[in-house]
């Protein structure tokens, strides 16, 4: 089974699965996909990150990526 590495920032760190940051998923599930599994609303996180690229949501992935997921930032 494929995996990514999941990395999980600031106040979502609390949703990391028990794996930890090697994560296993299914090729061709979306980035909505994987916060589903891992119990994290869609609207916590704000700012989805591929191998340092901006994605959205509907972003696949088919294994070997690097995801980053960011809370929404506030400030000033």
């Amino acid at each position: 089974m494929p995996h990514i590495q999941l990395k999980l920032y600031a106040t979502l760190q609390v949703f990391m699965p028990a794996v930890g940051e090697e994560y296993p998923i299914s090729p061709g599930m979306t980035v909505q996909d994987l916060l589903t599994q891992i119990n994290l609303p869609a609207e916590k996180a704000k700012l989805i990150f591929i191998d340092g690229t901006k994605a959205e949501l509907s972003s696949r992935l088919e294994g070997g990526e690097r995801v980053g997921l960011f809370p929404p930032v506030g400030g000033g």
